[in-house]
Protein backbone atom coordinates (compact mmCIF):
# COMPACT_ATOMS: atom_id res chain seq x y z
CA UNK A 1 0.00 0.00 0.00
CA UNK A 2 1.13 3.34 -0.92
CA UNK A 3 2.37 6.26 1.81
CA UNK A 4 -0.47 8.72 1.21
CA UNK A 5 -3.13 5.55 0.97
CA UNK A 6 -1.40 4.66 4.51
CA UNK A 7 -2.20 8.07 5.78
CA UNK A 8 -6.04 8.31 4.54
CA UNK A 9 -6.60 5.47 7.00
CA UNK A 10 -5.61 7.74 9.60
CA UNK A 11 -3.16 8.37 12.50
CA UNK A 12 -3.25 5.01 13.91
CA UNK A 13 -2.41 2.78 11.01
CA UNK A 14 -0.24 5.39 9.89
CA UNK A 15 2.15 4.85 12.75
CA UNK A 16 1.74 0.97 12.50
CA UNK A 17 2.55 0.99 9.31
CA UNK A 18 5.39 3.40 9.97
CA UNK A 19 7.28 1.44 12.49
CA UNK A 20 8.05 -1.30 9.73
CA UNK A 21 8.79 1.11 7.43
CA UNK A 22 12.39 0.54 5.89
CA UNK A 23 12.66 3.79 3.83
CA UNK A 24 12.03 7.36 4.70
CA UNK A 25 8.14 7.82 3.78
CA UNK A 26 7.42 9.86 0.74
CA UNK A 27 4.16 11.48 0.74
CA UNK A 28 5.67 14.44 -2.34
CA UNK A 29 2.33 15.70 -4.88
CA UNK A 30 -0.34 13.71 -2.06
CA UNK A 31 -3.74 14.84 -1.90
CA UNK A 32 -4.50 14.87 1.51
CA UNK A 33 -7.31 17.71 1.81
CA UNK A 34 -9.45 17.17 4.82
CA UNK A 35 -7.66 14.13 6.36
CA UNK A 36 -7.93 14.19 10.06
CA UNK A 37 -4.53 13.44 10.97
CA UNK A 38 -4.79 14.09 14.73
CA UNK A 39 -1.30 13.60 16.62
CA UNK A 40 -0.03 12.09 13.63
CA UNK A 41 4.00 11.23 13.72
CA UNK A 42 5.45 13.18 10.10
CA UNK A 43 8.55 14.21 11.12
CA UNK A 44 11.22 14.12 8.13
CA UNK A 45 8.45 13.09 5.49
CA UNK A 46 8.35 14.02 2.29
CA UNK A 47 5.47 16.59 1.57
CA UNK A 48 6.83 18.73 -0.98
CA UNK A 49 4.12 20.05 -3.12
CA UNK A 50 0.85 17.82 -1.18
CA UNK A 51 -2.54 19.34 -0.69
CA UNK A 52 -3.14 19.27 3.17
CA UNK A 53 -5.40 21.68 2.95
CA UNK A 54 -8.31 22.04 5.56
CA UNK A 55 -6.74 18.59 7.60
CA UNK A 56 -6.61 18.07 11.00
CA UNK A 57 -3.13 18.11 12.29
CA UNK A 58 -3.61 18.63 16.10
CA UNK A 59 -0.53 18.14 17.74
CA UNK A 60 0.65 16.41 15.24
CA UNK A 61 4.71 16.03 14.57
CA UNK A 62 6.02 17.56 11.24
CA UNK A 63 9.81 18.51 12.58
CA UNK A 64 12.16 18.43 9.91
CA UNK A 65 9.81 17.74 7.13
CA UNK A 66 9.90 18.83 3.61
CA UNK A 67 6.86 21.16 3.36
CA UNK A 68 7.60 23.57 0.50
CA UNK A 69 5.46 24.38 -2.19
CA UNK A 70 2.88 22.50 -0.05
CA UNK A 71 -0.88 24.07 0.20
CA UNK A 72 -2.35 24.23 4.04
CA UNK A 73 -4.62 26.97 3.71
CA UNK A 74 -7.71 26.60 6.55
CA UNK A 75 -5.55 23.58 8.23
CA UNK A 76 -5.42 22.96 11.73
CA UNK A 77 -2.04 22.98 13.41
CA UNK A 78 -2.88 24.01 17.13
CA UNK A 79 -0.13 22.37 19.15
CA UNK A 80 1.43 21.20 16.13
CA UNK A 81 5.69 20.71 16.10
CA UNK A 82 6.71 22.06 13.18
CA UNK A 83 10.62 22.53 14.06
CA UNK A 84 13.02 23.04 11.96
CA UNK A 85 10.63 22.41 8.56
CA UNK A 86 11.19 23.20 5.15
CA UNK A 87 8.76 24.90 4.08
CA UNK A 88 9.70 27.64 1.44
CA UNK A 89 6.93 29.00 -0.93
CA UNK A 90 4.05 27.12 1.08
CA UNK A 91 1.05 28.14 1.03
CA UNK A 92 -0.74 28.51 4.69
CA UNK A 93 -3.63 31.15 4.13
CA UNK A 94 -6.12 30.95 7.38
CA UNK A 95 -4.00 28.09 8.70
CA UNK A 96 -4.45 27.85 12.90
CA UNK A 97 -0.63 27.26 14.11
CA UNK A 98 -1.75 28.37 17.70
CA UNK A 99 0.53 27.32 20.56
CA UNK A 100 2.49 25.88 17.66
CA UNK A 101 6.12 25.21 17.15
CA UNK A 102 8.34 26.77 14.23
CA UNK A 103 11.39 27.00 16.06
CA UNK A 104 14.14 27.48 13.49
CA UNK A 105 11.62 26.47 10.64
CA UNK A 106 12.34 27.94 6.82
CA UNK A 107 9.58 29.87 5.62
CA UNK A 108 11.29 31.78 2.73
CA UNK A 109 8.81 33.38 0.38
CA UNK A 110 5.73 31.27 1.79
CA UNK A 111 2.00 33.07 2.53
CA UNK A 112 0.99 32.78 6.02
CA UNK A 113 -1.99 35.46 5.31
CA UNK A 114 -4.67 35.42 7.88
CA UNK A 115 -2.81 32.99 9.27
CA UNK A 116 -3.33 31.96 13.35
CA UNK A 117 -0.31 32.52 14.77
CA UNK A 118 -0.82 33.32 18.68
CA UNK A 119 1.32 32.31 21.23
CA UNK A 120 3.00 30.29 18.81
CA UNK A 121 7.33 30.07 18.66
CA UNK A 122 8.87 31.48 15.88
CA UNK A 123 12.40 31.88 17.34
CA UNK A 124 15.57 32.18 15.13
CA UNK A 125 12.73 31.74 12.05
CA UNK A 126 14.04 32.45 8.35
CA UNK A 127 11.14 34.03 7.44
CA UNK A 128 12.38 36.53 4.72
CA UNK A 129 9.67 38.18 2.51
CA UNK A 130 7.24 36.22 3.82
CA UNK A 131 3.50 37.43 3.61
CA UNK A 132 1.83 38.06 6.93
CA UNK A 133 -0.72 40.39 6.04
CA UNK A 134 -3.43 40.10 9.09
CA UNK A 135 -2.16 37.26 10.83
CA UNK A 136 -2.51 37.02 14.26
CA UNK A 137 0.40 37.03 16.16
CA UNK A 138 -0.16 38.25 19.90
CA UNK A 139 1.99 36.96 22.49
CA UNK A 140 4.44 34.73 19.88
CA UNK A 141 7.89 34.61 20.13
CA UNK A 142 9.70 36.26 16.92
CA UNK A 143 12.88 36.33 18.68
CA UNK A 144 16.03 36.55 16.36
CA UNK A 145 13.69 35.78 13.73
CA UNK A 146 14.49 36.42 9.74
CA UNK A 147 11.64 39.32 8.51
CA UNK A 148 13.56 40.72 5.65
CA UNK A 149 11.25 42.17 3.26
CA UNK A 150 7.86 40.54 5.17
CA UNK A 151 4.88 41.98 4.59
CA UNK A 152 3.11 42.43 7.89
CA UNK A 153 0.22 44.88 6.67
CA UNK A 154 -2.84 44.90 9.58
CA UNK A 155 -1.57 42.31 11.05
CA UNK A 156 -1.73 42.12 15.11
CA UNK A 157 1.78 41.94 16.80
CA UNK A 158 0.71 43.28 20.38
CA UNK A 159 3.07 41.52 23.09
CA UNK A 160 4.83 39.54 20.79
CA UNK A 161 8.74 39.10 21.50
CA UNK A 162 11.14 40.63 18.50
CA UNK A 163 14.33 41.22 20.54
CA UNK A 164 16.81 41.08 17.54
CA UNK A 165 14.65 40.78 14.90
CA UNK A 166 15.48 41.35 11.31
CA UNK A 167 12.79 43.65 10.08
CA UNK A 168 14.61 45.67 7.37
CA UNK A 169 12.55 46.66 4.85
CA UNK A 170 9.89 45.19 5.69
CA UNK A 171 6.37 46.67 5.16
CA UNK A 172 4.20 47.05 8.13
CA UNK A 173 1.38 49.83 7.39
CA UNK A 174 -1.11 50.06 9.95
CA UNK A 175 0.44 47.37 12.54
CA UNK A 176 -0.52 46.68 15.55
CA UNK A 177 2.29 46.41 17.51
CA UNK A 178 1.31 47.76 20.99
CA UNK A 179 3.62 46.68 24.20
CA UNK A 180 5.72 44.73 21.69
CA UNK A 181 9.15 44.04 22.61
CA UNK A 182 12.25 44.77 20.00
CA UNK A 183 15.45 45.21 22.07
CA UNK A 184 18.20 45.67 19.36
CA UNK A 185 15.30 44.81 16.65
CA UNK A 186 16.66 45.74 12.99
CA UNK A 187 14.04 48.02 11.27
CA UNK A 188 16.26 49.73 8.83
CA UNK A 189 14.10 51.21 5.80
CA UNK A 190 11.09 49.38 6.87
CA UNK A 191 8.16 51.09 6.50
CA UNK A 192 5.72 51.68 9.40
CA UNK A 193 2.81 54.53 8.45
CA UNK A 194 0.30 54.59 10.88
CA UNK A 195 1.09 51.46 12.87
CA UNK A 196 0.33 51.29 16.20
CA UNK A 197 3.55 51.22 18.60
CA UNK A 198 2.43 52.44 21.87
CA UNK A 199 4.50 51.49 25.14
CA UNK A 200 6.70 49.11 22.96
CA UNK A 201 10.30 48.55 24.47
CA UNK A 202 12.81 49.10 21.75
CA UNK A 203 16.11 49.98 23.67
CA UNK A 204 18.56 50.33 21.05
CA UNK A 205 16.55 49.17 17.81
CA UNK A 206 17.52 50.60 14.59
CA UNK A 207 14.74 52.86 12.71
CA UNK A 208 17.41 53.74 10.22
CA UNK A 209 15.68 55.29 7.20
CA UNK A 210 12.21 54.16 8.70
CA UNK A 211 9.16 55.49 7.73
CA UNK A 212 6.91 55.86 10.36
CA UNK A 213 4.47 58.94 9.20
CA UNK A 214 1.15 58.79 11.15
CA UNK A 215 2.62 56.20 13.70
CA UNK A 216 1.59 56.22 17.41
CA UNK A 217 4.54 55.82 19.64
CA UNK A 218 3.35 56.85 22.63
CA UNK A 219 4.85 56.22 25.83
CA UNK A 220 7.49 54.03 24.03
CA UNK A 221 10.74 52.79 25.80
CA UNK A 222 12.93 54.60 22.43
CA UNK A 223 16.45 54.40 24.79
CA UNK A 224 19.54 54.50 22.63
CA UNK A 225 17.31 53.92 19.48
CA UNK A 226 18.61 54.98 16.18
CA UNK A 227 16.20 57.30 13.96
CA UNK A 228 19.06 58.58 11.95
CA UNK A 229 17.59 59.83 8.11
CA UNK A 230 13.45 58.38 9.75
CA UNK A 231 10.18 59.86 8.45
CA UNK A 232 8.31 60.63 11.73
CA UNK A 233 5.90 63.25 9.84
CA UNK A 234 2.92 63.99 12.21
CA UNK A 235 3.88 60.87 14.60
CA UNK A 236 2.73 60.85 17.97
CA UNK A 237 5.70 60.41 20.25
CA UNK A 238 4.16 61.82 23.74
CA UNK A 239 5.77 60.72 26.62
CA UNK A 240 8.31 58.36 24.95
CA UNK A 241 11.22 58.01 26.39
CA UNK A 242 14.18 59.22 24.15
CA UNK A 243 17.04 59.77 26.12
CA UNK A 244 20.01 59.14 24.31
CA UNK A 245 18.23 58.93 20.87
CA UNK A 246 19.94 59.11 17.42
CA UNK A 247 17.60 61.34 15.56
CA UNK A 248 20.12 63.18 13.19
CA UNK A 249 18.57 64.20 9.88
CA UNK A 250 14.99 62.82 11.25
CA UNK A 251 11.67 64.23 9.57
CA UNK A 252 9.60 65.25 12.71
CA UNK A 253 7.73 67.68 11.28
CA UNK A 254 4.24 68.17 12.94
CA UNK A 255 4.81 65.05 15.66
CA UNK A 256 3.51 65.16 18.74
CA UNK A 257 6.43 65.28 21.26
CA UNK A 258 4.50 66.69 24.29
CA UNK A 259 6.34 65.42 27.69
CA UNK A 260 8.68 63.23 25.74
CA UNK A 261 12.29 62.94 27.28
CA UNK A 262 14.90 63.60 24.88
CA UNK A 263 17.86 64.32 27.16
CA UNK A 264 21.20 63.53 25.86
CA UNK A 265 19.12 62.64 22.38
CA UNK A 266 21.14 63.55 18.60
CA UNK A 267 18.60 65.96 17.08
CA UNK A 268 21.37 67.49 14.63
CA UNK A 269 19.64 68.40 10.94
CA UNK A 270 16.52 66.98 12.41
CA UNK A 271 13.51 68.75 11.07
CA UNK A 272 11.14 70.34 13.40
CA UNK A 273 9.02 72.52 11.63
CA UNK A 274 5.46 72.81 14.05
CA UNK A 275 6.84 69.86 16.16
CA UNK A 276 4.72 69.85 19.29
CA UNK A 277 7.79 70.38 22.05
CA UNK A 278 5.10 71.21 25.42
CA UNK A 279 6.95 69.96 27.95
CA UNK A 280 9.38 67.85 26.61
CA UNK A 281 12.84 67.30 28.13
CA UNK A 282 15.84 68.59 25.91
CA UNK A 283 17.99 68.81 28.67
CA UNK A 284 21.59 68.03 26.59
CA UNK A 285 20.44 67.26 23.37
CA UNK A 286 22.44 67.76 20.42
CA UNK A 287 20.75 70.43 17.85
Amino acid sequence: MSADAVLRCGAVAWLAWRVNCLEMPDLNDAQLTGLNLRGADLHEVNLRRANLASAKLVAANLMGSNLSNAIFNGADLVDANLGSIEAIDTKAIGTDFRRANLCNANLVGSNFTNADLRDADLSAVNAISIDLTGAKLRGANLDRIQLHRATLCYADLVETNLAHADLSQAILVETELSAAHLYRSNLTQSRLTRSHLVNIYAMFANFDRANLTGADLSWANLSKTIFTGAILHNANLRGANLTGANLAGANLTGANLTGANLTGANLRHAMLAETNLSETLLTGAIR
